[in-house]
């Protein structure tokens, strides 16, 4: 057996997981600006287009486990980026809502997607090839979901 199956250069998680680390390293500059980290970030992004949301509707829209984001959470609050507070219909909830704070960090992230893609662009890639990664990304995303019992 030759084991081609295991060559690095072979492997579909490798790749992804490259190109994720590399395009965060990306955005470290922009967030180191505005005082955030990249999971931060993506917890603003959620909360930007839907304030006032329980953990679990987070984790889930991140993809993350409870205990991954619960500690992310409380560090944002510390910071003055949201708060937590206890559903009053369901005690269980707990509700994350951005404070002032956070609401005027949209305005300075705004840029950030600009300015980040403007710097992907080279005479290899275009703004539809990114499109059009990004789209056939989700469609592995969701066909991964519905195979993972755990999400």
């Amino acid at each position: 057996m030759t084991y081609d199956q295991l060559k690095l250069e072979n492997q579909l998680c490798f790749p992804v997981y490259a190109a994720s680390r590399l395009i965060i390293r990306q955005y470290q500059p922009f967030l180191d600006k505005i005082g955030i980290t990249y999971p931060q970030y993506l917890v603003m992004l959620v909360l930007w287009e839907q304030d006032g949301i329980s953990v679990n509707e987070i984790t889930q829209k991140l993809i993350l486990n409870t205990n991954t984001v619960t500690p992310l959470l409380k560090r944002m609050e510390s910071l003055g980026l949201i708060t937590r507070a206890r559903s009053g219909e369901d005690e269980r909830k707990v509700v994350i809502t951005l404070t002032e704070r956070g609401r005027e960090l949209k305005e300075q992230a705004a840029l950030i997607p600009v300015e980040l893609s403007s710097g992907l662009l080279s005479g290899e890639i275009c703004v539809a090839d990114l499109i059009d990664l990004k789209d056939k990304l989700y469609i592995l995303i969701d066909f991964l979901k519905q195979k993972d019992s755990s999400i």
